[in-house]
């Protein structure tokens, strides 16, 4: 889960890292009191917001709220902006880059500094980046953090000993992916400032985290609902529907379908659920993306073929379901999975071949 800006300035704050002043809020109204001059910036997980014109600055209040009145409702590479953020504008002497991340090649954490900050890191060249694994056992040591204060080259190095310590506890509490500063700001007071944050927390992990709240808007809505229900959901370009339970099983049915000329615009991992309401509340997310066709292709394991009938046969009784369902079942139950189906007016088929073969001329038609 990516956190918005203001969201991870909070848990920065929280750590013992500084942040300018200011306040989010969700209308021109509510911009009053504000320091001033100030930056107004759009709350958003995208890159680039200045370049797309979501972050701008403001002398007065009157200003601020012209600019706010701007902001508010409109898309940044479509993305709608429905908060801002508005703090103090910071004098910078010095931009500094700042980063915890995981490096799956050396299993390791990945701290990363430059004191070429406030651009993207992949614009800084490789010899500026300065580099310190730490190995998750054992965790930050002390050498570590020295190794990269003392190549900043900066005085206050008490400080920004604190503000990696800080970070690098944010990253383990909170079971993050990332956690970045860019730029960390040092003022012509010679104090050191967080002027953005980026933090992406592992969604496997949300359920201990309740004080984190999903916020960002560039998640598919259906993919939010099936998030909560914990039905594995993602959205693609295509047109036809896929069901599958596992993750080898559905990547082996998009492969099937690509080898007929047929498209996926959606699928949806069962997973190994045995529960009805479990596959009835999976049909109604397939039934929101509104494919052109839905590919049901199930093996019967720890799943029994029964089960998703049932489920399937519920949502066609109680709601009904506009577009056609092909679909392929094998293992556990699955005589009793065709009867169910059959009842329901679906013909279950024999192979995945015959499967992928016939959802794609019925997309096609």
């Amino acid at each position: 889960m990516k956190l918005l800006e203001y969201q991870g300035k909070h848990l920065f704050e929280r750590y013992g890292i500084s942040i300018p002043r200011g306040r989010v809020v969700n209308s021109e109204e509510e911009i009053k009191d504000i320091p001033l001059p100030c930056v107004i910036k759009a709350q958003v997980t995208i890159g680039g917001r200045g370049k797309a014109g979501g972050i701008k600055e403001a002398r007065s209040e009157e200003e601020a709220r012209k600019v706010a009145t701007d902001l508010l409702g409109k898309r940044l590479k479509g993305i709608p902006v429905r908060k801002l953020l508005v703090e103090e504008k910071v004098e910078i002497e010095r931009e500094i880059y700042l980063s915890f991340s995981i490096d799956t090649s050396k299993r390791a954490y990945l701290l990363m500094a430059s004191s070429l900050g406030g651009v993207d890191i992949e614009s800084i060249p490789d010899e500026k980046i300065m580099k310190e694994w730490i190995n998750p056992l054992i965790g930050l040591q002390p050498f570590n953090v020295r190794r990269v204060v003392e190549r900043l080259n900066v005085t206050n190095r008490k400080e920004i000993y604190d503000i990696i310590s800080g970070m690098y506890r944010i990253f383990r509490d909170y079971d993050c992916e990332l956690v970045e500063i860019n730029p960390l700001a040092l003022t012509r007071e010679e104090k050191l400032v967080a002027l953005d944050s980026k933090i992406i927390v592992n969604d496997d992990a949300l359920f201990r985290h309740p004080d984190l709240v999903e916020e960002d808007e560039s998640i598919d809505p259906i993919e939010r609902e099936a998030k909560q229900k914990g039905i594995a959901f993602v959205r693609l370009d295509g047109n036809i529907g896929v069901i599958a339970n596992g993750a080898g099983l559905t990547m082996a049915t998009l492969d099937a379908l690509k080898n007929y000329g047929g498209d996926a615009g959606v699928f949806l991992d069962l997973g190994g659920t045995d529960d009805v309401e479990k596959v009835k509340q999976a049909f109604q997310l397939m039934k929101k993306a509104k494919p052109k066709v839905i590919l049901l292709n199930l093996f019967g394991g720890i799943t029994k073929c029964d089960t998703v009938a049932k489920g399937v046969e519920l949502v066609i009784s109680e709601e009904g379901i506009e577009c056609p369902i092909v679909a392929r079942i094998k293992g556990v139950n699955e005589r009793e999975a065709r009867e169910i189906l059959k009842k329901a007016g679906i013909e279950a088929v024999e192979s995945l071949q015959e499967a992928a073969m016939l959802a794609t001329e019925f997309a096609k038609r």
